[in-house]
């Protein structure tokens, strides 16, 4: 129990002894018998109080010498007892209404620091088992700097000594500090992408520290990527002949790997290679779910090229691209005049041409409802008849279907059938938005770039770290499929070799827009003075804030609290403006 904060039950003390105020006698035999030990009474009101065995006349002089404590329980948590020191020191403590023994502050105060003191040692040994690429800093609610990892010293080479304690906007600029931006607003940052100094890009993620409702600080966890950011622009310096070398001798020789055409090393996608492995060991119907773009096709054929033989077929078909007169046919084949217009000779449906390998159905939410109940057959019999057949037919092949609705709300609208979903959604796999695995875009790219230097015989040589800023930052609604489009733009547009930033489109750049030198305006009007407007602006803040300040008789707590933002953000207006 020495590792955890006591309760009140361990910390009572017993020697002690309870007499009542009203005998006299009791009182001075009492004194007589205790020696050193403590003696409580009990007073008229109820309340109990300490009786020093010093005293010379216990009764007559009772009134100067009586100590008033608190009364707690002896169930109480340790946390909450506290509050009984608050106005003096000691606490009798309690059980069923009867007196059992007392606390003094001092006890209370004893074992509040070795829990702090315990607490510390673990939160200090978890902090230097980090990896050392990862740095973790907390600042408090001033935006100082309370914790700093030895992961930030090497990322950031600052050593702890010079940093504890003193603002951290006094080494990083204010804009690029993350952990002030939280701290300001109390929105957290999840793996976004960070340029603290010119020379550094990180992942970050930051959360505020709240207590009571109360931002008290914020915490900062950063992956360095500095290094693969070097590393990644070594790699553009090789030459176009070398990436077509490799691709030729991919193609004469190809990887037995299923998984070769998924690219990236993050967490999520590790974990649905993982699924995937386990998925491929039986032919049970796979149900995948992922936004549009997450290359929802690509796990599909991971998961066929897992467990089939090299020639067995894979044939997808996308249930929202077929008219729904037509579906049936490409779904079960039809036989010869089965309808008018139709091939003489009959057609193969898809589920036929899959035989021995997998089907793909892709969108299966945009299935019509009619066919939702033969498909539901074919799952469950693994036979259909062919429109306009009298022979049954066996379906020999895998289903995997795919999908970027919800399913589970379709089949409340009534849009899609419930057991179908259930039989469909024997194994799931989740495919992971580009989003939340920012860090395989380095990799992605790499591939991308690739493939369109060779389809479009451009040699990039080099790529900015702006433009993986601006990459990095993007929330990536189209998810893999926008970024092989923005590559394919940023390769067309860079005849020289280079890319740049201002080839990205537009909802993607941020870099400065306004008209360099020269350039003029489109609105025929005068340019607007960047730097005078903001130092009227300023001019006016400061104005207002000395009002404020005189108002509360300069106390920066009221006056925050006041303008209802943190002491951080008015220090730091303060600071900005000179005051």
């Amino acid at each position: 129990m020495k590792h955890r904060l006591p309760s009140v039950e361990q910390l009572i003390r017993t020697d002690c002894i309870i007499v009542d105020l009203t005998d006299p006698a009791a009182i001075r035999d009492a004194l007589v018998t205790a020696g050193c030990t403590p003696v409580f009474v009990r007073v008229e009101t109820g309340k109990y109080g300490l009786l020093p065995s010093s005293a010379a006349d216990p009764v007559r002089n009772i009134q100067d010498i009586l100590i008033h404590v608190e009364t707690i329980n002896a169930d109480e948590p340790l946390t909450k007892a506290s509050a009984a020191f608050t106005c003096c020191s000691w606490a009798i403590v309690q059980r069923n209404g009867k007196a059992v023994g007392y606390l003094s502050a001092q006890d209370m105060v004893d074992a509040l620091v070795q829990a702090h003191r315990v607490l510390e040692a673990y939160f200090t040994t978890t902090l230097n088992t980090l990896d050392p690429d990862v740095a973790i800093t907390l600042i408090d609610e001033e935006g100082r700097v309370a914790v700093w990892t030895s992961g930030a010293e090497h990322i950031f080479s600052i050593p702890r000594e010079d940093i504890i304690g003193k603002p951290a906007s006094d080494f990083f600029p204010v804009d690029r500090l993350q952990s002030l931006r939280t701290l300001e607003t109390g929105q957290p940052a999840h793996k976004m992408q960070h340029r603290p100094r010119h020379d550094l890009f990180v992942l970050i993620n930051s959360n505020p520290v709240t207590l009571e409702d109360r931002i008290i600080g914020a915490v900062a966890a950063e992956t360095d990527l500095t290094t693969q950011m070097r590393l990644h622009q070594e790699l553009l310096q090789m030459t176009s002949k070398v990436h077509h070398l490799q691709k030729e001798v991919a193609m004469l020789s190809p990887a037995g790997d299923p998984f070769q055409h998924i690219k990236g090393t993050s967490r999520a996608i590790k974990n649905s290679i993982e699924t995937i492995k386990k998925i491929s060991s039986t032919k049970a119907t796979v149900l995948i779910q992922g936004e549009s773009g997450t290359g929802k096709e690509l796990f599909a054929k991971a998961i066929h090229e897992s467990r089939e033989p090299a020639n067995a077929p894979f044939i997808a078909i996308n249930c929202g691209a077929i008219p729904a007169a037509l579906f049936e046919s490409e779904l079960f084949g039809y036989e010869r005049g089965a309808f008018s217009g139709a091939d003489p000779k009959g057609k193969k449906g898809k589920i036929e041409l899959a035989r021995g390998g997998t089907l793909f159905l892709d969108e299966i939410g945009e299935m019509p409802i009619d066919l939702q109940v033969k498909l539901l057959r074919v799952l469950q019999e693994r036979s259909y008849f062919p429109v306009g057949g009298t022979q049954l037919h066996r379906a020999d092949c895998r289903i995997i279907a795919a999908t970027n609705r919800d399913l589970k709300r379709m089949i409340a609208d009534g849009s899609f059938r419930e057991d179908l979903y259930y039989r469909l959604n024997v194994v799931t796999l989740d495919v992971p938005p580009l989003r939340e695995r920012k860090e395989d875009i380095y990799e992605l790219t790499q591939s991308f770039l690739h493939e369109f230097s060779l389809v479009y015989g451009r040699h990039i040589h080099s790529f900015t770290p702006e433009v993986f800023e601006d990459l990095l930052r993007y929330d990536w609604p189209g998810n893999i499929r926008e970024l092989r489009n923005t590559i394919e733009r940023l390769v067309i547009f860079s005849t020289e070799g280079e890319i740049r930033r201002e080839y990205l489109p537009d909802h993607m750049y941020s870099g400065d827009k306004s008209p360099q030198p020269g350039e003029g305006n489109d609105t025929g009007t005068t340019p607007i003075n960047g730097a005078a407007y903001q130092a009227r602006l300023d001019e006016y803040e400061r104005k207002l804030l000395l009002e404020a300040l005189a108002a509360v008789k300069g106390n920066k707590y009221t006056l925050a609290k006041q303008l209802g933002i943190s002491r951080a953000t008015l220090y730091n207006k303060l600071k900005r403006l000179n005051l």
